[in-house]
């Protein structure tokens, strides 16, 4: 060993230790001037940020949107980028309080030019202090986000909090923000990009088509260039809507559809905006066009709802009449990604085999006179339906009862339309708007004891907020405002259930499209909340759910909208399962359930895989059972030992009970009596999780969607735990079974 080299260390650490002292001014004043990160949007949510609406998603986007124009200039892989669902989504961004401790905020903005709409906000002790939108390079605004920066200088010490504002539904309706930090040296705006000459956007091609068939089908592409296609038969206009149409013949991913029955044997007129090619091939034809087999893509859900062609998302009109139950929905017939908002619309004898009828409600009328009866002035956003059992409006012609539709109609208010024929055909009521207010998304209900009408709908009523506001009727005409209820946001719903299943005792529910509800009472004017805050039953990409109205057998069930992307499918996004809510007194006071209804147990095959009173440990294997399918309904019972978990897997998915902090995955659930139960619907592109009989709902993506699943394992980890009992039912097509 060298002795000068032992010796020489404890001075050579000195040496350091000195040269690090003189440093230390100079270190610290580094330290205080370096930049402090608010928020990179590089993880998969949004952390402590609290989201609002629908234009935000679950967690930051990965660059642009389908149908968007290149998003360039944010930072890594994730932005703010509000044109999840097209520009018509809306909401808000909340950041927690931050000291404000540099000169300067800075940030990347891009998007939407709407002062006050789209934009960035600070604000300071209940005040928007300041704020900014995105550039305006181009009429409306730029998908190039670029460096802002507000002084603070002044605000110093004090507490703040960032909001992102989304609140424009029409043309650049959306904002783009990225790499907001605190820093004492304002960042350089970057120099503005060369224009680049765009080539022009195909000619419109006019050419009359005769109807011979039912549909009029056109070509799609999940990648098109969007395009007008306006549709007159005679002097009316029959439809018009933006189509994604293909770029050329072989680009074509799936054939769009629109009913034309009542025009066969006439000649319509058709302008499309797209290339000559293409636009010669609509068409009219008795068959829609299948590239993959209807109902059996490889992404199809087989026992959740899923219209055939297009984009969806809410739930709307949801009611019985007379043995069918009627299902619409928000639906863009020509594209995969938001547009449109025509109403879908099915039909169903048990709430689980759907067969697809013709679009109720047609967009884009533009206040045309001779246009069809369906036909909205502008889009048509989320609404309800119900029967009009007393004839109050005094539209019902023979024997059949009314049908009515309350929708918003974009930029003319909350809308009415109607049917005579069991739901056929429906005509736009000539006296709409019947309610003009700063908001959308009416709930229809019939209150008995008032014998009158009554609307929920998500308002901004001063001074109220974001709120759910009320009105009433008698004829479903005139309506008078009632009152409102602040904290709610979007697709209003409101029922009154039985606790425990006691007639006697019987509370209201108000929830939002957060599925976030309120326990209450209802006087017919007035929701009273019987207890602070909001509860929670829902979880996962679930949204703007409903409940059919006029149930035939008084269970209030609903059905929420799957936030879930289908990559290469001819549809995308689809439906919950529906489930039936119900009130329980449970330990934490009154709660509401939602468990899949009794009708989907028709569907699971005979002969179910099942072990009972089955004792696991960590030490031990676990149960298995082969799945060589990927439609299965699975519920384990499970009784309480030493483990701290059960870890429940189906091919590349898992879901987890954890026994101290009594959580299934994310969600609260207590068990009962050391006891929990766990059910687990699978499909081919998602699964959805039900704690305890209701107690939570989640609805999630599959990791391995379109795949068979291969096994299905039930593990202990950390002790032991009994499975009093498991059961796997295999499940069959919904769609194969009608």
């Amino acid at each position: 060993m060298n002795p000068t080299y032992q010796t020489s260390r404890p001075l050579l650490s000195w040496l350091t230790c000195l040269a690090l002292l003189a440093h230390l001014p100079a270190l610290r004043a580094q330290s205080a001037n370096a930049d402090i990160l608010i928020q990179d949007f590089e993880a998969a949510d949004y952390g402590g940020w609290k989201v609002e609406g629908k234009a935000f998603g679950t967690g930051p986007a990965k660059g642009g949107f389908p149908g968007q124009m290149e998003v360039t200039g944010f930072l890594g892989k994730g932005l703010v980028n509000t044109y999840l669902e097209g520009d018509g989504s809306t909401g808000k961004l909340t950041s927690p309080e931050i000291t404000i401790e540099r000169d300067y905020i800075t940030f990347l903005i891009g998007g939407g030019g709407h002062q006050g709409k789209t934009c960035m906000n600070l604000w300071i002790d209940g005040k928007v202090a300041l704020t900014a939108t995105g550039p305006n390079t181009e009429p409306g605004g730029s998908e190039a986000l670029n460096w802002e920066n507000w002084d603070v200088k002044k605000y110093k010490g004090k507490k703040v909090v960032i909001q992102i504002v989304d609140d424009a539904s029409g043309g650049w309706g959306h904002i783009n923000v990225d790499q907001i930090s605190q820093s004492n040296t304002p960042a350089k705006k970057r120099p503005a990009p060369p224009i680049k000459i765009q080539p022009p956007p195909p000619p419109d091609h006019v050419r009359e088509v005769k109807i011979t068939g039912k549909y009029l089908i056109f070509p799609i592409s999940n990648k098109g260039q969007r395009g007008r296609m306006t549709i007159r038969v005679g002097d009316q206009l029959v439809h018009n809507l933006d189509c994604d149409f293909a770029p050329n013949k072989e680009s074509i991913d799936w054939w769009g559809w629109l009913d034309m029955s009542e025009y066969v044997g006439k000649t319509a007129m058709i302008s499309a905006k797209a290339d000559p090619g293409v636009a010669a091939m609509i068409e009219s034809s008795d068959q829609l066009r299948n590239l993959q087999p209807l109902y059996d893509e490889a992404l199809r859900p087989q026992f959740h709802m899923s219209q055939t062609r297009g984009w969806n998302n809410d739930p709307n009109g949801m009611c019985y009449y007379d043995g069918e139950y009627h299902f619409f929905w928000q639906s863009n017939p020509a594209g995969a990604p938001w547009a449109n908002m025509y109403w879908g619309h099915a039909t169903s004898p048990d709430m689980v085999h759907w067969i697809e009828q013709s679009h109720a409600l047609r967009p884009y009328g533009d206040n045309v006179t001779d246009r069809h009866p369906s036909m909205a002035v502008r889009e048509c956003f989320s609404g309800s339906g119900n029967v009009d059992t007393y004839n109050s409006a005094g539209w019902q012609k023979g024997k059949e009862k009314t049908m009515v539709l309350v929708f918003t109609d974009t930029g003319c208010g909350e809308s009415l339309a109607y049917s005579t024929d069991r739901g056929k055909t429906w005509t736009y009521y000539e006296g709409n708007p019947v309610i003009k207010h700063s908001g959308r998304d009416p709930k229809l209900i019939w209150y008995a004891p008032g014998k009158h009408w009554v609307i929920t709908l998500f308002d901004e009523r001063d001074p109220f907020g974001q709120n759910i506001s009320i009105y009433t009727s008698k004829d479903l005409k005139h309506w008078e405002y009632a009152s409102s209820i602040p904290g709610f946001f979007e697709c209003a719903e409101m029922f009154e259930l039985p606790v425990d299943g006691n007639q006697a005792t019987k509370k209201w529910v108000m929830f939002a499209a957060d599925a976030q509800y309120a326990i209450g009472n209802f006087d017919g004017k007035k929701f009273t909340p019987e207890h602070p805050g909001k509860h929670q039953v829902h979880w996962g990409p679930y949204y703007a759910s409903q409940c059919f109205s006029n149930p035939p057998d008084g269970r209030v069930v609903q059905i929420g909208w799957a936030r879930i992307d289908m990559p290469g499918m001819p549809f995308n996004q689809t439906f919950s399962v529906p489930t039936q809510l119900t009130l329980h007194t449970t330990s934490d006071g009154i709660r509401m359930f939602a468990d899949p209804i009794k009708e989907l147990e028709k569907l699971r095959k005979p002969e179910p895989k099942s072990v009972s009173n089955e004792k696991l440990a960590a030490g031990t294997p676990a149960l298995e059972f082969a799945a060589a399918g990927q439609l299965y309904d699975i519920v384990a019972t499970l009784k309480m030992g030493s483990a701290t978990q059960a870890v429940l897997r189906f091919g590349d998915n898992t879901v987890t009970y954890d026994f101290g902090s009594q959580k299934l995955d994310e969600m609260p659930l207590k068990m009962q009596d050391g006891k929990v139960t766990i059910r687990v619907l699978v499909d081919r592109p998602m699964f959805e999780v039900i704690g305890c009989g209701g107690a939570c709902f989640k609805t999630a993506a599959r990791h391995d969607m379109g795949k068979p699943l291969g096994k299905i394992s039930l593990s202990a980890q950390g002790g032991a735990l009994t499975v009093e009992s498991l059961e796997v039912h295999e499940m069959a097509s919904a769609w194969r079974n009608k």
